[in-house]
């Protein structure tokens, strides 16, 4: 722990920006086994929030690991810091007045929660979107599952390493049943019920 630092005051609050931009700010954390989804779901659901004239950003966590976190790896104590440096940055965005759609695996329950303990009420939201292990082995967009079955890549999710499905998500998306465009209208309703934006269309 750094010594002999002291935390400085903003001179423009959260929710003055909140105000400004006249929407709230929180994140929605997209979880899920490697080809489940999530980011093309978070950038599918970052491109509708836009053009309603909503900010958002996407923290996807394969860009993340090539830059912020490219000093981690795969293992599970590189993994709970990978999550913890991204909860640090996604507070920071919410305090900033953004909504941010995250994307990452975050397999572990506990990881989860911390991320949610750093945030206020009403600030962390949990998506998980659900696609069985069989379908991601199918889909295998990077190529690796196909790896991982060969030894290739060691501690990989669902394969070597475990995944922990959340217990009581806010959302939870199917995305081997529903099209991006059925999963994204469903995270916008749950959205516009919760009030945390306005219909578009009323």
């Amino acid at each position: 722990m750094a010594k002999n630092i002291v935390w400085h005051e903003a001179s423009v609050t959260k929710e003055e920006r909140r105000k400004k931009n006249n929407y709230q700010s929180y994140v929605l954390w997209f979880t899920g086994l490697s080809g489940s989804g999530k980011s093309t779901l978070a950038n599918a659901l970052a491109r509708y929030l836009f053009e309603a004239n909503i900010q958002t950003y996407v923290l996807d966590g394969d860009n993340i690991r090539h830059g912020l976190n490219k000093d981690l790896g795969f293992t599970d104590e590189d993994r709970k810091e990978n999550i913890r440096r991204i909860g640090e940055v996604s507070k920071l965005f919410v305090d900033s007045g953004q909504i941010v759609i995250t994307a990452f695996i975050s397999p572990f329950r506990e990881d989860r929660q911390q991320v949610k303990d750093i945030l206020s009420e009403n600030e962390f939201f949990e998506v998980y979107v659900k696609c069985s292990l069989d379908e991601c082995e199918v889909r295998d967009p990077k190529g690796l599952y196909k790896k991982a079955r060969n030894n290739e890549i060691k501690h990989f999710t669902g394969i070597d390493s475990p995944y922990e499905e959340p217990v009581n998500p806010a959302i939870i998306v199917n995305t081997e049943k529903q099209t991006v465009e059925e999963s994204v209208k469903q995270i916008v309703d749950f959205l516009v019920a919760k009030e945390l934006i306005q219909d578009s269309h009323s």
